[in-house]
C-alpha cells in the first residue's frame, strides 16, 4: 500500500511544536560598509583608520594640493582686536568655552583696585603678547600665500606650499585667516575632542577636515609639509614640534624640512634646548634642525630661502642624468598628486 504524502496544512506530529510555524520573512541585511554598528564598533577600527587616510587623499587630489607649510601654535588666545577690548582666555585647546574667571587675564580696573591675583596680572601681560603673535601669524601666512601663488607648478594648476593649521582658534585661526585674506587655499586638520569645538571660518570649505585619530592627523601634517612654523603654544604645540624634529633628526622623512620657531624669547624661557646638548641628550648639530625668528619678515625670509634651496632650485634645474619618468615628464604619483613625503621605512 502506497504511503500518503503529508498534508502541509496539517501539523506533523513527528515534528517538534517549535518547528511547526514557518519563520517570518527576513529583511535584507545591511551592506557591510553601510552597517553603522560594525563601522563604529571595535571590529570596524581598521576601516575607520583607512578612511582617515583615503578620504583626505581623495580631497587633496581633487583640490590639486602639492605640498604645504604647517603652522602650529596656541589655540587658547583670540585676536588683538579683542585684546584691545576684553581678551578672554579659552578653557582648553579647541574648546569654545571660556576658562574660569580666576584664570582669565586681569582687566585694567581689577589691576587698579588690587583685586586681580598674581596669575591674572601675569596673564594680562601675556595676553597682549599672545595677541601680537596672532597678528604676526596672520601676516606671515598672507606673505607666504602671496609668494607661493606666484610660483610655477609642475604639473600646471597645482597649489604649492599651502598654509595648513590644526583648524581651530588662536594661532591656527590666524594662519588660515592670513592665507584666506591673501586669496589662497588654506587647510584645516581638525580633531574631534570630547568638548565642544568648531573649525575656524577661514578654512577653504573643501579642505576642512576632522579626524578621530590623532596619529592619522599627525600623518597628514607631516606627509605634505615642506616647512613648519611653530608659534608659542602649550602641550599640543610642543608635541607637534618635537614630533617633526624627531622625524627629521632620525631621518625618517626622506626630505628636507624647514623648521622656523617663532618667538625666541618665549621658547627659550619654556624649553632650555642647550641643556639637552650639555647633557648629551642631543647632538650639537641637532640644533641646526630649526631656526628662530621674531618678525614675520624674518620668518618669511627663512622659509623662502629654505624652500628655494631645498625644492625650487632643484625643480628649476633637474638632474639631466636622472631617468625620465612616464606620462610626459611626470610619474603617476606626481600626476595624481599630492606630493607625498617619502619615508625611510
Amino acid at each position: 500500500m502506497t504511503a500518503r504524502p503529508p498534508n502541509p496544512a496539517q501539523p506533523d506530529p513527528a515534528r517538534p511544536e517549535s518547528a511547526q510555524t514557518e519563520p517570518a520573512q527576513l529583511d535584507r541585511a545591511p551592506l557591510a560598509y553601510e552597517n553603522p554598528d560594525f563601522l563604529n564598533g571595535p571590529d570596524g577600527r581598521l576601516i575607520r583608520i583607512l578612511a582617515e587616510y583615503t578620504e583626505p587623499l581623495a580631497r587633496f587630489r581633487r583640490e590639486r594640493i602639492q605640498d604645504t607649510i604647517v603652522f602650529f601654535g596656541s589655540a587658547r588666545f583670540q585676536s588683538s582686536h579683542q585684546a584691545n577690548t576684553a581678551l578672554e582666555l579659552l578653557d582648553n585647546t579647541g574648546s569654545t568655552q571660556l576658562a574660569p574667571l580666576s584664570e582669565q587675564p586681569a582687566s585694567i580696573p581689577s589691576i587698579a583696585d588690587g583685586s586681580a591675583s598674581d596669575l591674572q596680572r601675569r596673564r594680562a601681560v601675556a595676553a597682549v603678547e599672545m595677541a601680537r603673535y596672532y597678528e604676526d601669524a596672520r601676516r606671515l601666512a598672507a606673505m607666504v600665500t602671496t609668494w607661493a601663488s606666484a610660483l610655477p607648478s609642475n604639473p600646471p594648476g597645482r597649489h604649492r606650499f599651502v598654509v595648513t593649521s590644526g583648524g581651530g582658534p588662536g594661532i591656527m585661526e590666524a594662519a588660515n585667516r592670513g592665507a584666506h585674506e591673501a586669496g589662497g587655499k588654506t587647510i584645516g586638520l581638525n580633531i574631534r575632542l570630547p568638548f565642544e569645538q568648531h573649525p575656524n571660518p577661514y578654512i577653504t570649505p573643501a579642505l576642512n577636515f576632522e579626524f578621530h585619530y590623532f596619529f592619522m592627523r599627525k600623518l597628514w601634517f607631516a606627509y605634505l609639509a615642506k616647512a613648519l612654523v611653530v608659534f608659542p603654544g602649550g602641550f599640543g604645540t610642543i608635541d607637534e614640534m618635537f614630533e617633526v624634529l624627531t622625524l627629521a633628526q632620525t631621518r625618517k622623512l626622506a626630505k628636507k624640512i624647514t623648521v622656523v620657531i617663532y618667538g625666541s624669547d618665549y621658547w627659550k624661557r619654556v624649553i632650555n634646548l642647550h641643556a639637552l646638548v650639555d647633557t648629551g641628550a642631543i647632538s650639537p648639530k641637532d640644533l641646526d634642525l630649526f631656526q628662530f625668528a621674531d618678525t614675520p619678515e624674518q620668518a618669511f625670509a627663512l622659509l623662502k630661502d629654505g624652500l628655494t634651496a631645498n625644492y625650487l632650485a632643484s625643480e628649476a634645474h633637474p638632474d639631466a642624468a636622472a631617468p625620465s619618468p612616464d606620462l610626459h615628464g611626470l610619474n603617476i604619483e606626481n600626476f595624481l598628486g599630492p606630493e607625498f613625503a617619502k619615508t625611510n621605512v
